[in-house]
């Protein structure tokens, strides 16, 4: 095993609001099954760089044919704000991600627009812990497109089997990785999702690797 590939929120930083994305889908009266509207959602706000976060709203507002006022739109981006403003690593995630540095190749990778993850990167010094970090509004894609981690694998020259995926969401981490043969492991802070192999916290993710491996 070469390389660890770390989602980012609810991996290895806690957002400032609960479920920003969730939020949003309330605040616009988005009437779809979330695992639907996320997808979407993502794609138009995440998978290319915007000026300002109005704009990527007013990208997420024209993708579900929703007419949003100004008040709409400065609800959306306060709350965002807040979102990536009051993030905080989890309480292991630093130690943890300097113990694991000096083991494995680290990379990145998360859903983002170009602001959140990038800012909270830099606020708390954690860039210098990956080798590469790959996020969705550099490349133009979602990690659920296959192509992401055909791209990660063929920059960092890695083979699947190289490879873990560590992450808080079945759909968005782990499925796609397990789809092409990756290696994969879900951190389940709550404990409350039926999945092996899972973790509760970062500190738990070496013994268990040795059952993934």
């Amino acid at each position: 095993m070469q390389a660890l590939i770390f989602d980012f929120w609810g991996t290895l930083v806690e957002q400032g609001v609960h479920s920003p994305l969730l939020q949003a889908q309330e605040i616009l009266d988005i009437r779809l099954p979330f695992s639907q509207y996320v997808v979407r959602m993502e794609k138009a706000m995440m998978t290319q760089p915007f000026p300002e976060l109005k704009e990527a709203f007013a990208a997420v507002c024209q993708e579900f044919r929703k007419t949003c006022d100004d008040q709409q739109l400065e609800q959306l981006v306060g709350m965002w704000n807040k979102s990536w403003m009051l993030a905080q690593p989890y309480e292991e995630t630093r130690e943890m991600l300097e113990e694991l540095k000096k083991k494995y190749r680290l990379i990145l990778v998360s859903n983002t627009d170009n602001i959140s993850v990038s800012r909270v990167l830099e606020k708390f010094k954690l860039e210098t812990f990956f080798e590469r970090k790959f996020l969705s509004f550099e490349l133009g894609k979602l990690k659920t497109d296959r192509s992401f981690f055909d791209f990660i694998l063929d920059e960092c020259k890695l083979a699947i089997e190289d490879c873990v995926m560590i992450g808080d969401s079945l759909p968005s981490d782990i499925m796609p990785a397990k789809k092409i043969g990756m290696k994969a492991v879900l951190v389940d802070r709550k404990n409350k999702r039926d999945f092996s192999p899972k973790i509760i916290n970062l500190r738990e993710l070496e013994p268990v690797m040795e059952q993934v491996l």
